[in-house]
């Protein structure tokens, strides 16, 4: 996955990093990253939707939303998570894409809205994704490429799919390295 160019923003344990609209795969694990080190319920509450205090109404057969003069200390918490969880979506998101997600309701609601505009729809996703295997099992190294050049191109393919969510186990991806290596490398892959 490739990184912005001259990205000089460095990282801050208070501030979420910034989306402005390019390498939507980038800030996304960065993001998720950020999230996770402030408080991994916050995670849940973008993947699940916002925490809605209920509470059981009628005859006892129904759960019905609580107002809020009836929340208790545990509702109170679980309420400000959803509000932290907005919060930082929002500080994270440049101007031009503020406007674009201002009125979502929800954490959830920006986080599918972002993936939606900048990944497309699950149909152009794994469009996507058919495309990036198809390359994946074409690849090959080139003539008179360094292999460190060679990796960094594998590594973006991997990395690229694994942010739309295609995972390949670690020892498919070692024997797929392995076998685009030119005849010249077989001696110094057998004596490991």
């Amino acid at each position: 996955m490739a990184a912005p160019p001259n990205f000089e923003e460095g990282q801050s344990m208070y501030r979420p990093p910034r989306f402005n609209g390019q390498y939507c795969g980038w800030w996304k694990i960065r993001m998720h990253d950020f999230i996770m080190a402030k408080d991994s319920e916050l995670r849940d509450v973008i993947c699940d939707g916002p925490f809605v205090p209920m509470k059981t109404g009628g005859e006892g057969t129904i759960t019905v939303p609580k107002i809020r003069k009836e929340y208790n200390d545990a509702d109170t918490k679980a309420i400000e998570k959803n509000f932290r969880a907005n919060k930082i979506l929002i500080c994270g998101i440049g101007p031009d894409e503020y406007n674009r997600f201002s009125a979502c309701q929800s954490a959830k609601d920006i986080w599918e809205a972002l993936q939606t505009s900048h990944e497309g729809t699950t149909q152009v996703k794994q469009y996507k994704i058919d495309i990036l295997t198809t390359e994946y099992e074409l690849f090959e190294m080139k003539e008179d490429e360094y292999i460190q050049d060679m990796h960094i191109r594998f590594t973006s393919i991997i990395n690229v799919l694994h942010s739309l969510g295609e995972v390949f186990p670690r020892n498919k991806l070692v024997q797929k390295i392995l076998s685009v290596l030119p005849d010249s490398w077989e001696s110094k892959v057998n004596e490991h």
